[in-house]
């Protein structure tokens, strides 16, 4: 597959995220702006609740979606504190939640508590609203232990597994989407998964996306299966597109 193949395909599968403790409706009207390409547009913008009203506002009438993130970064906020967030997010116009899996109570054993936190967040969000679940998997030493997490997440309702925030050192690893994709094709019903923490230049798009169509298949490769968490990585896609050299975007996340 060429470069600008590979693009076209990625392309639609991007989550454009911007997670930054300096963001503001500036930088919002700007990634916006970016999220409809001449290419096309992506498939959402990721932002912090509070840019919900305006990013649903700015790309009225496109087809990009609004997410946003809850129990953000540390996955340690309490139910009182990140439930009335997702009600007032979706009455903001989110049109996706992606929530911090309490990995640290997790780990520690703590997991009927990890779990019932998916499961009152998707009641919240009930069908039409789809709850990607942020393993942070950079903390999963053991790949067993991370599947298992996995199997917990998607029993509480969870609808796709993600890999990073993005905000710890170890984001997505080709070890860890093995483990995300394998358990989405286990499961009783259709899971996704979101590759996210690191991926910016196409040649990273590429081994996951490889990844997903050995494992799942080419055709279950979508946007409502499959997505990349990334805001250089637009950047390099662009570049292929156009029919330049596709290096690494020099936006983070």
């Amino acid at each position: 597959m060429t470069d600008a193949n590979a693009a076209k395909r990625i392309l639609p599968l991007v989550d454009l995220t911007s997670l930054n403790d300096v963001d503001d409706a500036a930088s919002t009207a700007n990634l916006c702006a970016r999220a409809v390409t001449p290419h096309g547009p992506v498939a959402a913008v990721c932002l912090w609740p509070k840019f919900v009203p305006q990013a649903k506002a700015a790309l009225a009438g496109t087809k990009v979606r609004i997410a946003t993130v809850v129990n953000f970064p540390s996955g340690s906020e309490l139910r009182p504190v990140v439930l009335p967030a997702i009600r007032q997010a979706i009455a903001d116009g989110a049109d996706e939640i992606d929530l911090v899996f309490p990995y640290v109570e997790w780990l520690r054993g703590e997991k009927v508590k990890a779990a019932t936190m998916v499961a009152a967040v998707k009641a919240i969000c009930g069908p039409k609203i789809p709850l990607k679940v942020i393993l942070e998997s950079g903390h999963f030493t053991d790949m067993a232990r991370l599947a298992g997490a996995c199997a917990e997440v998607i029993d509480a309702g969870g609808d796709m597994l993600k890999t990073s925030t993005g905000k710890i050192a170890t984001g997505a690893t080709p070890e860890a989407a093995r483990v995300l994709l394998e358990s989405a094709r286990k499961a009783p019903r259709e899971i996704g998964v979101k590759i996210s923490g690191g991926v910016r230049s196409l040649a990273d798009a590429r081994i996951y996306l490889d990844l997903a169509d050995r494992i799942r298949g080419a055709t279950w490769v979508r946007p409502e299966t499959f997505r990349f968490g990334a805001s250089g990585l637009l950047d390099a896609l662009l570049a292929a597109l156009d029919g330049g050299p596709a290096a690494a975007g020099t936006q983070g996340y």
